[in-house]
């Protein structure tokens, strides 16, 4: 990728795109689990979503560089913010549009 379109904010080449819908389990609502995935895709210049699941879990989509995915998923979500407590992750590969930016989604 060249740095200028890095610079730029610009997603990535299609070539280059990686894109994982996730699921995170344990106690990530309430803790601002969103508030702290929508900070962490948009410093990582991820695009996506990120909603609250009605079972308690929440669900993000991050499309972007595959590195950068791999540290959202890999490290930070297993982590997540102070208040929460991750018991389980789980990541499959998505072909579903993410869109122009990071955003929420509502509950489903």
């Amino acid at each position: 990728m060249d740095t200028a379109a890095a610079a730029s904010g610009d997603p990535p080449p299609a070539s280059v795109v990686k894109t994982v819908r996730v699921e995170i389990k344990g106690r990530v609502q309430g803790v601002g689990f969103r508030d702290w995935t929508m900070e962490n895709a948009e410093d990582l210049g991820l695009r996506g979503w990120v909603r609250n699941r009605r079972n308690g879990s929440v669900e993000a989509l991050f499309s972007g560089s595959p590195d950068k995915v791999e540290e959202m998923v890999d490290r930070r979500c297993r982590i997540g913010p102070p208040a929460a407590a991750v018991t389980a992750i789980t990541s499959f590969p998505s072909n579903e549009d993410p869109g122009l930016d990071f955003h929420y989604k509502n509950t489903l």
